[in-house]
């Protein structure tokens, strides 16, 4: 007996952007590792991707994430 059943049928409301197909769908219809989600609406799963690269672009530039002195190649904690 598996642990974990895949659900085949979804929940209303519960939207996903599937990266393999690049579709939006209603419910898990593809497997977790190809999808985003869940969304609250169609519309904010629609723009998944959109979104994906504007939190990348905040965590790129996000100097707390990047304490590395390129100069030095060691940390903050490290160099100081």
């Amino acid at each position: 007996m598996a642990l974990f059943k895949r659900r085949t049928v979804g929940k209303q409301g519960e939207w996903y952007y599937c990266l393999k197909h690049g579709t939006v769908e209603e419910g898990p219809e593809c497997r977790a590792a190809d999808r985003f989600g869940p969304y609250a609406t169609r519309e904010e799963a629609a723009h998944a991707m959109e979104t994906a690269r504007e939190r990348n672009l905040e965590w790129e530039t996000d100097p707390k994430w990047h304490d590395m002195d390129a100069d030095k190649g060691k940390t903050g904690a490290e160099g100081d």
